[in-house]
């Protein structure tokens, strides 16, 4: 009688693994992947950049400026990280992708430091970009896990120029921290005044009551480099840089992965 064939581990079972009953190992892979690479790689905090894929770093784009500004400001965030000589506080941070992504990471590799990409697989614009260092670039399927590692690590929020993605990433961000599901302190800078003024009227949400005055100071504007870095050294070195609260180990931050509110 022939043998009977061996079955495949269910690990190890494509068709398993991309079947909806499978849905929770795929979540939770999305979670467990990044978790390894940045242990590994020692990244305990990050600075983000958010803003447009349409933004091009040439030519007679409306807001081209604010790709090299990106590039400019990642690359002096990344120069004032590497002086704290701390391993690898405040890596700059991106979606991955072309655009204000693009630019940031660009920006961090002008440095030599390290950046990383928290790619989306969408069905156009969403390409990982070559500046992203290789060990740090990530693909993600499911946009609630991406945001939660966006939001895990980040210790400030960079907002430049962008759309309907950018929206929905400051507006949770926003949300979470106006109502303390992120407890840690914040530094949100809307970069681009006059846009952001224009696009969201603030102002208009405290007058209908839509939002309190107090809501007003969970964010800066900033429209140059300098101005950008000098809000991220003030606030990030106020909350973050206190020589009495000596840096966790990333061991021990393990389980408050899983503890914590975001």
């Amino acid at each position: 009688m022939e043998k009977p064939r061996r079955k495949v581990p269910a690990y190890r079972d494509e068709v398993f693994l991309e079947s909806p009953a499978a849905r929770s190992v795929r979540i939770l892979s999305e979670y467990l992947n990044p978790l390894d690479h940045f242990r590994r790689e020692m990244i305990r905090d990050t600075v983000v950049f958010f803003g447009s894929a349409r933004i091009p770093d040439s030519g007679d784009h409306p807001l081209v400026r604010y790709y090299t500004e990106a590039r400019e400001l990642a690359k002096k965030v990344t120069e004032w990280s590497d002086s704290l000589k701390k391993p690898l506080r405040f890596v700059v941070c991106t979606g991955g992708g072309p655009g204000i992504m693009e630019a940031a990471n660009r920006g961090a590799d002008d440095a030599g430091g390290k950046s990383v990409g928290l790619n989306i697989g969408l069905p156009f614009e969403q390409w990982p970009n070559p500046y992203i260092t290789p060990e740090l670039s990530f693909e993600f399927h499911y946009f609630f896990m991406r945001k939660f590692w966006f939001a895990y690590l980040a210790k400030a929020l960079i907002v430049f120029p962008g759309g309907f993605g950018t929206l929905d990433e400051l507006s949770e961000i926003l949300t979470l921290t106006q109502t303390r599901k992120i407890e840690k302190r914040m530094i949100i800078i809307l970069y681009g005044s006059a846009f952001w003024k224009e696009i969201l009227n603030f102002d208009a949400l405290v007058r209908y009551g839509m939002i309190s005055p107090e809501d007003m100071n969970l964010f800066q504007f900033a429209d140059d480099p300098d101005t950008a870095l000098r809000l991220l050294v003030e606030g990030l070195s106020q909350y973050y840089l206190d020589p009495k609260k000596p840096l966790p180990q990333f061991e021990q931050m393990i389980p408050a992965i899983a503890k914590s509110r975001v």
